[in-house]
């Protein structure tokens, strides 16, 4: 078992003829990944790595039984490819496309989650569990197995943590990136029930960044729900109130949105808590160790 995504997924990609579609529709077959299609109007018939291109995501479902999909496509047209997506059955949907207007973005989240499917994204680095499958951007070779959940709102900073817990000698069960959007698909709040409820993790490393009160949030829910343990660390320690550090969700305002607040409630609610990132493999080690498992 792992989290949403398994060695059955099979995976769609929309933009699949794009520079990055193609770049990462190989590194999704490189990691193992079942990537049984791709989406580009007026290209179907063609194919790219091998994989079949359909005209719509519906004739790439009924033909491949594509349960899952990556979005390539440029900010403006990313809406529409979402709703095809979930109208043609696909019920897991990583958007990697980064500068999709806000409201387009209210849009997508309410229909997805009226028609049951859930929203990785948009601006995420996507999905990965090592040996099974990846959906998404983040680099193959920072992966090892292992029983470490990783979820993040960051995209580099969680390849370099997963990348410290492999050097460490541990590995991954799975890593979910979310993006740094203001609005998401998936939150933390979202993300951690998955990992607590996953036979094949037995620790979570939880990434935060500033702005917004997600991780205050997920604070809250640790305290009530989640028992295994969670070491959590929080970027963003040193930026000025009200200016955006990277991510469009990273804004500090009207005294909310500190990583100082954000960590006092993580540290409340019995998350072990580091100061920087390279502090992560000895924390994971330490608490693994006292669990007995790697």
């Amino acid at each position: 078992m792992s989290v949403l995504v398994d060695a059955d997924t099979k995976v769609v990609v929309q933009g699949i003829t794009g520079h990055q579609g193609t770049v990462h529709t190989r590194q999704m077959l490189n990691f193992g990944t079942k990537v049984v299609a791709g989406v580009t109007p007026g290209k179907g018939g063609s194919t790219i790595e091998s994989v079949p291109v359909f005209d719509s995501v519906a004739d790439a479902v009924a033909r491949t039984g594509a349960n899952a999909t990556t979005i390539f496509v440029p900010a403006p047209f990313a809406k529409d490819a979402l709703l095809e997506a979930v109208d043609a059955g696909i019920r897991l949907c990583v958007i990697v496309t980064e500068h999709i207007p806000f409201h387009d973005m209210l849009t997508m989240y309410h229909y997805a989650r009226l028609r049951g499917a859930r929203i990785i994204g948009p601006n995420c680095p996507g999905i990965a569990s090592p040996g099974k499958a990846k959906v998404g951007i983040i680099p193959n070779v920072v992966f090892r197995p292992g029983r470490v959940g990783v979820v993040s709102r960051s995209g580099t900073l969680t390849y370099e943590i997963v990348n410290g817990i492999k050097e460490h000698g541990l590995g991954q069960s799975t890593c979910l990136g979310l993006g740094g959007d203001p609005v998401v698909g998936t939150s933390f709040v979202d993300a951690l029930p998955l990992f607590e409820q996953d036979p094949e993790t037995d620790l979570v490393v939880m990434v935060g960044e500033i702005g917004g009160t997600a991780e205050e949030d997920a604070a809250e829910y640790i305290r009530h729900h989640v028992r295994k343990p969670v070491v959590a660390y929080v970027a963003g320690r040193s930026a000025p109130p009200g200016k955006r550090m990277g991510h469009a969700g990273a804004i500090i305002a009207r005294g909310k949105g500190t990583a100082q607040s954000k960590l006092e409630a993580l540290k409340a609610a019995g998350a072990t808590v580091v100061t920087f990132p390279y502090e992560i493999p000895d924390a994971v080690a330490r608490l693994l160790a006292e669990r007995g498992s790697r």
